[in-house]
């Protein structure tokens, strides 16, 4: 996989990603609706930096589907957060990939602290931490 590719890939993963944490903020509320709100944000960040790092290799990024098809239903808190944690973790696999695929040092740097934020979010939404964070 080149660099683009893995950037196209981590880009198509944050749209994905805002999707999924959007619906599971419906069935979320007090201090988890709070996590999923900061955890919006820091995806759409990354999204947004995807595409100007996109832009700037002469790449035209990857636009959002119109809409994703969720792994299962999200009935309520619980189904909400296992998804979050789902997320998380298909997310860490697409970083470990732009980590290997990295030819330039922002590159690399980014996919790297994404990673590390990734596996970290994944210990806050009930996951257990892993020895390589994006190995599957």
């Amino acid at each position: 996989m080149t660099e683009n590719e893995a950037l196209q890939a981590a880009l198509a993963g944050e749209h994905a990603a805002l999707y999924g944490v959007g619906v599971a903020g419906g069935k979320l509320s007090g201090a988890r609706f709070r996590a999923a709100t900061t955890l919006y944000e820091q995806h759409r960040r990354r999204r947004d930096t995807l595409t100007d790092l996109l832009l700037e290799f002469g790449e035209k990024p990857a636009a959002a589907e119109p809409a994703y098809e969720l792994p299962r239903a999200v009935t309520n808190a619980a189904t909400a957060t296992a998804l979050v944690l789902l997320i998380e973790q298909r997310l860490a696999a697409v970083y470990g990939d732009l980590v290997e695929s990295a030819e330039q040092a922002k590159v690399r740097t980014f996919a790297i602290q994404t990673l590390i934020a990734t596996a970290s979010a994944q210990l806050g939404w009930g996951g257990a931490p892993v020895a390589f964070p994006g190995q599957v």
